[in-house]
């Protein structure tokens, strides 16, 4: 649970994007188009449903002609080139006309509980201009680009739980296919990335060759809005983690591979190689850890010989070989060797919608909460807050677009609008007004009710270990681009390609199946450009 783990994440077999669509294809399911109202210059709107789980879901997508100088991906941004909800049901035409009207307004408009997810997207317009004006040609766009860029569209957000009016989470958490995190949001992603295929092919005038409409997946672009989650949601985090920490306990029992296994991880190895190979970055310490990753890969492939896969207890012999290596080719190796073991890692899926809240026991003795303290967080205890460099930074929200932000402490005004997200100074201070108490915590907390949101944390610790982020998170090397990776490689994303430590572009969905291959959906781990 340290950030510098946490931020060389890769996706596994426990993303929420693989798991969506191992249920879409457990039911067989299919998506149709009723409506194409989508003129020649690709302005318009259409709608695409889906079934799972017995409820019927559809993606109403806008497009819009959009002036140059207003497209941008920031948060402050007003228009997109598309908008989308997805709608409970089939929406009828009253319903059609009053979300075609609103979605491109996005937080300038109000929702109803029938829309579970509000998403907008702009055109990576050079791509995509590339692909209608190559299929007008009667040609295929080039390879290259495509592997350069990955998607014809990015989204800005994909917003959620109760958001402008839209429904809450607990509307729909309990349905058959959607119980688990973020699926709605996932799938809304997933019938994006098909729409805007048919949208370049409905321009183009052609189809696109299937190996490339696979690569093409949809990109997103994110920063500091999203870093709290994973600090706001401790429970969340907790079965996450837990879940993948299970998996990689089961796999490390398994006594010996069978040969199906060990061709399978060779295949994803030679799989995983060609994807770093073509995994290009800008920023210049990302791409130094790339390269330092793609020559432990080369080291790590020269190990895997068959008298070692032969070997007893294989996957405890891979994890514990991999730590010789870098952090990101660790973790790397341990999303690879969960791909062989589906049967006994994708049920752990259904864990990771938690269903547990933080709780404060006042009845604990105070003596309880000091030894919990002394057992779990040394980490933080051990940091000097008089030093200027462990308080560097501080979080907040922004008043003009009501988003987190991250500030200079000494350099920049706002300090005093800080939102609580120091935990490790907070139970520094718990611990240390803590040292001479006595009673129970009820009695503790009469005489010091600043301490009520750290003593909850330190508890709740107890009883879920992966719940912290075992890090100082307003100190000088706090890079919030780590949080950022972890969350979207659960999410299921790729390709990170960061434009600062604050915030990334990465691909979703690249590689998955489209919506009539969902007989094979499981097989696009790490996915490589079409060559």
């Amino acid at each position: 649970m340290r950030l510098r783990r946490m931020g060389a994440a890769f996706p596994t077999r426990l993303s929420f994007l693989r798991t969506l669509l191992r249920k879409l294809s457990a039911e067989n399911a299919m998506v149709t188009r009723p409506v194409w109202q989508i003129d020649s210059d690709g302005f318009g709107h259409a709608v695409y449903t889906i079934r799972l789980g017995g409820y019927d879901y559809s993606l109403i997508a806008v497009s819009t002609d959009l002036p140059d100088d207003m497209r941008t991906d920031r948060v402050i941004a007003t228009a997109w080139d598309t908008a989308y909800v997805l709608y409970d049901g089939v929406p009828d035409a009253a319903a059609l006309a009053r979300i075609i009207r609103d979605a491109p307004q996005q937080e300038a408009a109000r929702f109803t509980h029938r829309e579970l997810v509000l998403s907008r997207a702009n055109k990576s317009v050079r791509l995509f201009d590339h692909v209608v004006t190559a299929l007008k040609a009667g040609r295929q766009p080039d390879r290259a680009r495509l592997n350069d860029t990955g998607y014809l569209m990015r989204t800005t957000a994909v917003y959620g739980n109760g958001k402008f009016g839209i429904a809450d989470r607990g509307h729909f958490s309990d349905r058959p296919g959607l119980s688990g995190p973020f699926i709605a949001e996932m799938l809304t992603v997933w019938l994006i990335r098909g729409f805007t295929h048919d949208l370049v092919e409905h321009m183009g005038g052609a189809k696109l060759d299937r190996d490339i409409k696979r690569h093409l997946g949809i990109g997103n672009s994110t920063g500091l809005g999203m870093a709290p989650f994973l600090v706001n949601h401790p429970l969340l985090l907790d079965a996450w983690m837990f879940a993948r920490e299970t998996a990689l306990s089961r796999v490390r029992a398994v006594k010996q591979l069978e040969i199906a296994q060990i061709e399978r991880i060779y295949e994803l190895v030679a799989r995983a190689a060609e994807h770093l190979a073509k995994w290009e970055v800008a920023d210049p310490i990302a791409a130094r850890r790339i390269d330092r990753l793609r020559r432990d890969w080369v080291d790590f492939t020269a190990s895997l010989t068959p008298y070692y896969m032969l070997s007893p207890m294989p996957v405890e012999l891979i994890l514990g070989d991999s730590m010789q290596y870098s952090v990101d080719a660790q973790e790397l190796i341990a999303a690879l060797v969960l791909e062989p073991f589906g049967d006994i890692v994708d049920p752990l899926a259904d864990l990771m919608a938690s269903p547990f809240v933080p709780t404060l026991d006042p009845r604990m003795t105070c003596d309880a909460l000091m030894f919990l303290i002394r057992r779990d967080w040394h980490w933080a205890c051990d940091i000097d807050f008089t030093d200027k460099r462990n308080i560097a930074q501080f979080w907040y929200v922004s008043e003009e677009k009501m988003e987190p932000r991250l500030g200079r402490r000494f350099e920049e005004p706002g300090a005093e609008c800080e939102t609580p997200l120091d935990i490790a100074r907070q139970v520094k201070a718990l611990s240390l007004d803590l040292k001479d108490a006595s009673g129970s915590v009820a009695q503790f907390l009469g005489q010091f009710p600043q301490h009520r949101a750290a003593a909850r944390r330190v508890q709740t610790l107890d009883t879920h270990p992966y719940a912290e982020i075992r890090e100082n998170l307003i100190g000088e090397d706090c890079l919030p681009i780590d949080l950022l990776r972890c969350k979207l490689a659960f999410f299921g994303a790729a390709r990170f390609d960061p434009k600062s430590d604050r915030w990334t572009r990465v691909t979703l969905a690249q590689g998955a199946p489209l919506f009539d291959e969902l007989d094979n959906a499981d097989d696009w781990w790490l996915p490589v450009a079409p060559s």
